[in-house]
């Protein structure tokens, strides 16, 4: 380590506080946290190190080191976060995915209560269930709950509006008490058993339903018995006691799998609720750090935020700064957390599993970056590129009826999505009728970006989505960039489509890539690794295409953007009331003076007009429509 940095550390506070480890450069390094800085950095100091990646890479590339002192430890371990979020350290832990788990409220003190997803436990008086590390899981879970015991699902906007029941109720999902079908004690019943199931205490409602089954077979209703057999078992499998249950209620217990080289990390996380391992999250990670660093660094991010946080964390290794850490937790949880590292008993068997789970995530992602790099080179093949197509970009063009036209860029690195480098463009409105001249704004756009060095590398492929009216569209375009034929590979990608007369047999074609020079396009075999590497990318660049799409619509103007006194916030009030804008225009002035949060004076301005503009000039945005598509299997994605 260099001498100016052992001094300068000699002269840190033996306190609570952040350390910076800078290049040459100034850029971070590594940033850490410690209750007792001084000593915690000298140990990274000793001459050679002890071994440890960390050391080695601290050792040639560290040029100076900072610190920030703090008066607690929990200020320490807040203060790092903020720190790696803004400097965005080299060696420091990554996580792909930040988001929180996803909940369940339910608030009683409503009229009608219903279950609503969310992010955020907060002391607010509803009742809370979960965590869900999917939105998978909860909507398997909800699906059931509302064939035992029927609830609402409807926003308030939806539920005020209706006049007539909706086809959930027709299946027997929904008891309609937005039409008054059922009284709020039968609705109450109907929530205390979805609760129960909840919370892991179905038997009751297993009781009843058996007790009804058997009643619908007295009386020969079978088709009403079967349905209920069907409830029946699908309710006694969620409540099967798994082979593996955790020794005391909720506990986290984490697995770790480092590859060879030390370079890459796995983590899986299974998360035990209520004596079930209830799910799981993996990460992968890009880190030399040591298991005892990497843990300490993982461990807060993991809780930050709104999780949920159990009251034991089983890890394969001690954590650096444990009771920090430990302290921090418990102070989140509000009681006493424990970190720790197994020897013998169930968690110790619970540990087991979830390293082999690491091993087996690892595993798969290899044998799928196996499989990516034989699709890049089959593609090679097919298109007769020098070498495989590393850095993929792909365009995609969507509109309705010519208006509100936006295009996508998805950038594919290695056959996996970069999402740091996607580009959404808005096409000027002289293109927005024209797909061909959209495409052409859309690639000179893009590629114009890629050669003036603000945006995204240039591709070594570029795919448009269409045929060959889109790929002439893009030759176009990269030659007036000054781009020679071949020097950036493009093609277009048709989609599939139906062949022969209506009314006869049909069948459907494969999907179709147009090069440049070759009259005939190459087939793609359903299922083959180009088809597989094509379509993924066509697929995201039309999706992020029509989400941009959809937020623009979403954002069309109205008269309501006029009206003094209603901004952004009273606009949604008024729209999750009445469903829509025509619902706010077909309301009574007594309607609008009854919505909480909406002063009589501005409701009697909304209403005065809204009852003066046309009809046609409420600004909600047309319904979207598809092209038929050219006979060249040519035309932009449609919403």
């Amino acid at each position: 380590m260099r001498p100016e940095i052992v001094d300068k550390v000699a002269n840190f506070p033996d306190a609570p506080g952040v350390y910076v480890f800078t290049d040459a450069r100034g850029r971070a390094l590594y940033v850490g946290k410690s209750s007792r800085l001084r000593a915690r950095v000298r140990s990274y100091l000793k001459p050679g190190g002890d071994g440890r990646p960390m050391l080695r890479f601290l050792e040639r590339e560290a040029h100076d080191v900072e610190f920030l002192a703090v008066r607690t430890e929990q200020e320490a371990l807040l203060l790092e976060d903020t720190i790696v979020k803004k400097r965005k350290p080299l060696y420091n832990v990554k996580l792909r995915d930040d988001k929180s788990f996803l909940l369940l409220r339910l608030d009683r003190r409503e009229d009608w209560p219903w279950f609503r997803l969310v992010r955020r436990r907060r002391d607010d008086g509803a009742e809370y269930f979960g965590p869900f590390a999917s939105a998978k899981a909860v909507r398997r879970t909800l699906q059931l709950l509302h064939k035992v015991a029927p609830l609402r699902d409807c926003k308030d906007g939806v539920f005020h509006n209706r006049s007539r029941p909706c086809v959930k109720h027709e299946i027997g999902r929904c008891p309609a008490p937005c039409v008054g079908l059922v009284t709020r004690a039968d609705y109450d019943v109907s929530l205390d058993e979805a609760t129960a199931v909840l919370r892991g205490r179905a038997g009751p409602v297993l009781a009843r339903l058996r007790a009804e089954m058997a009643g619908a077979a007295e009386r020969l209703e079978f088709e009403r018995a079967q349905v209920l057999r069907d409830q029946i078992e699908a309710l006694e499998r969620v409540q099967e006691r798994q082979a593996v249950v955790a020794v005391q209620g909720d506990q986290d217990v984490l697995g770790l799998y480092r590859t060879d080289d030390g370079t890459s990390v796995t983590i899986a996380q299974l998360m035990f609720r209520g004596g079930r391992l209830e799910s799981a999250r993996r990460h992968e990670l890009s880190t030399a750090l040591p298991d005892e660093l990497l843990l300490g660094d993982l461990l807060p991010r993991l809780y930050l935020g709104d999780r949920f946080v159990p009251p034991e964390i089983v890890v394969p290794a001690q954590p650096a700064e444990v009771e920090l850490i430990e302290d921090w937790l418990a102070g989140k949880r509000g009681a006493d957390v424990a970190i720790r590292v197994p020897q013998r008993g169930r968690s110790l068997r619970h540990l087991e599993i979830a390293q082999e789970n690491a091993r087996l995530t690892r595993a798969a992602a290899a044998a799928g970056e196996a499989a990516q790099a034989d699709a890049g080179e089959a593609l090679a093949a097919l298109l007769e590129l020098t070498e495989p197509p590393q850095r993929i970009h792909c365009l995609d063009v969507s509109t309705t009826q010519g208006r509100g036209t936006v295009a996508s860029r998805v950038c594919f690195v290695d056959g996996r999505p970069a999402k740091d480098w996607y580009r959404r463009l808005r096409i000027a409105d002289e293109h927005a009728g024209d797909d061909f001249a959209a495409m052409e704004e859309a690639v000179q756009r893009s590629v114009r970006r890629c050669l003036d060095g603000v945006d995204d590398l240039l591709p070594d492929l570029l795919i448009v989505d269409g045929g060959a009216g889109q790929l002439a569209a893009a030759g176009r375009a990269l030659a007036s960039l000054g781009l020679a034929p071949g020097e950036l590979p493009v093609v277009g990608l048709a989609k599939s489509r139906l062949r022969g007369a209506p009314g006869d047999r049909r069948e459907r074609s494969d999907e179709r890539l147009f090069v440049p020079g070759r009259g005939v396009p190459i087939h793609l075999d359903d299922g083959s690794p180009p088809w597989r590497l094509v379509t993924a990318l066509r697929d995201e660049a039309h999706r992020f295409a029509i989400t941009y799409h959809r937020q623009l619509r979403g954002r069309v103007a109205s008269v309501l953007d006029d009206i003094p006194g209603v901004g952004p916030s009273r606009r949604r009030l008024l729209l999750r009331r009445f469903g829509s804008l025509s619902g706010v225009r077909a309301a009574s002035l007594d309607q609008l003076r009854a919505v909480d949060g909406l002063p009589a004076a501005v409701a009697e301005r909304v209403h005065r007009a809204l009852a003066a503009a046309p009809a046609d000039d409420v600004g909600e945005p047309a319904a979207p429509v598809k092209r038929r598509r050219r006979a060249d299997g040519s035309g932009g994605a449609r919403p």
